[in-house]
């Protein structure tokens, strides 16, 4: 019932959108989907079955006017010249109208790059780093995700209700890492501006020595700690820390890591008493969020992740904008980007069209052990339209517009 509901609804808020393509005899309108599939696999799975979820019954309503999407998946291991040379072929060759994907915001930032000499639409559905729609923005790329800066203001205004002064902060050395540190240090120090942050940490990316990184951070006796590592990373920083009573005493913030891709693996050595952003999937009990994790469990036979959800709008944002515009042309469909509106588990999202960012949001709450799992307990949802930048900051942000 909750999945045929939750169905009901989708193809309701889809089929409202204005202005439909001319058929061509029910062609499929194909897009490129570039992402990580195999080397992070952990996200990247579950948001291919959310994306396949949302195509799938856009496509049982009828499609756009009549067209079925066909969504091209395609592998860059993570690298950004090998999704450079994926994201030409697919726009050359395979005949899609536009792009999607990618996780790590250095591949992101590459496909964008690309995407506005090419004047292609590129949907970078996960990249964070704020440097995509901000300082390399341009008016080919959009972005889906709550960024750094809007998930790091979320935790810096629970951080700012605490005692701690003394900061520190670790993270890993690329894109993603670095806005995030200085998004969190940012907002926070507006917010209290007492504060001081004594230490900070760079691992590479996937290559934590762990002891050595807790080691540091312990030497500088800081009150809190501000968590920006995730996957494998994340697994090897919470058990070293938690062996050598790193996070004793100490408030703990920790972006994305309430994510279940992350916090699940870690079963009973999750950390406790963390303040994150995540996706409480199992805490639902109704309305949509709830509908769409009944939904995807009755189609995949296996709970969601946050990938999952990413996934899912990510497609009903393609077949949004696809409604929207007039032709199949790059420009069409870039217009129709512009202040589009999409309407999923999470409420509504609008893409703005100062900086081509969605105001979709991010939940944020404490970490638990419950059953031997880790879990987000005391969580809400924080609507990302509240904790963007006014205008005038953005616009000073983006110099490219």
């Amino acid at each position: 019932m909750l999945r045929r509901t939750f169905a009901a609804l989708t193809v309701s808020a889809i089929s409202t959108i204005a202005a439909p393509l001319f058929a061509q005899d029910g062609e499929a309108i194909r897009i490129g989907e570039i992402n990580h599939f195999k080397r992070m696999a952990a996200f990247a799975e579950p948001y291919r079955k959310g994306y396949e979820m949302a195509v799938e019954e856009v496509n049982a309503a009828g499609g756009i006017d009549g067209r079925p999407i066909e969504v091209i998946f395609r592998d860059d291991q993570g690298e950004p010249g090998e999704a450079i040379r994926i994201a030409e072929e697919l726009m050359t060759r395979e005949g899609t109208v536009m792009i999607t994907g990618s996780i790590l915001s250095n591949v992101g930032l590459a496909i964008s790059s690309l995407a506005d000499r090419q004047g292609w639409v590129y949907l970078a559905s996960e990249p964070l780093a704020d440097a995509l729609v901000w300082s390399e923005g341009n008016p080919w790329t959009f972005r889906l995700r709550a960024s750094t800066y809007m998930q790091a203001a979320m935790l810096a205004e629970e951080a700012a209700k605490t005692d701690a002064i003394r900061y520190a902060t670790i993270a890993p050395n690329y894109a993603y890492g670095n806005d995030a540190v200085a998004a969190f240090k940012e907002v926070l120090t507006e917010l209290k501006p007492e504060v001081e942050f004594v230490v900070e940490q760079w691992p590479q990316l996937f290559q934590i020595d762990a002891g050595a990184e807790v080691q540091a951070l312990e030497g500088a006796k800081p009150d809190a700690i501000y968590n920006v590592t995730f996957g494998p990373d994340l697994a090897k920083f919470v058990r070293e820390g938690g062996d050598r009573g790193l996070f004793d005493g100490r408030e703990v913030f920790g972006l994305l890591s309430g994510e279940p891709e992350y916090l699940e693996p870690l079963g009973p050595e999750a950390p406790e008493g963390w303040v994150v952003t995540g996706y409480p999937w199992y805490a639902f009990d109704d309305g949509p969020n709830a509908e769409f994790v009944n939904a995807y469990e009755t189609r995949w036979d296996e709970t969601p992740k946050n990938g999952s959800l990413v996934g899912y709008m990510t497609g009903l944002s393609v077949a949004a904008a696809l409604r929207e515009a007039d032709s199949l042309e790059p420009d069409a469909i870039r217009a129709a980007f512009e202040g589009l509106s999409v309407t999923g588990p999470v409420g509504e999202v609008i893409y703005r069209e100062i900086d081509n960012q969605a105001t979709m949001g991010a939940f944020v709450g404490t970490t638990a052990v419950e059953d031997g799992q880790g879990v987000m307990v005391d969580w809400s949802y924080r609507d990302g339209a509240d904790y963007l930048p006014d205008d005038e900051t953005v616009s000073e942000r983006r110099p490219s517009e």
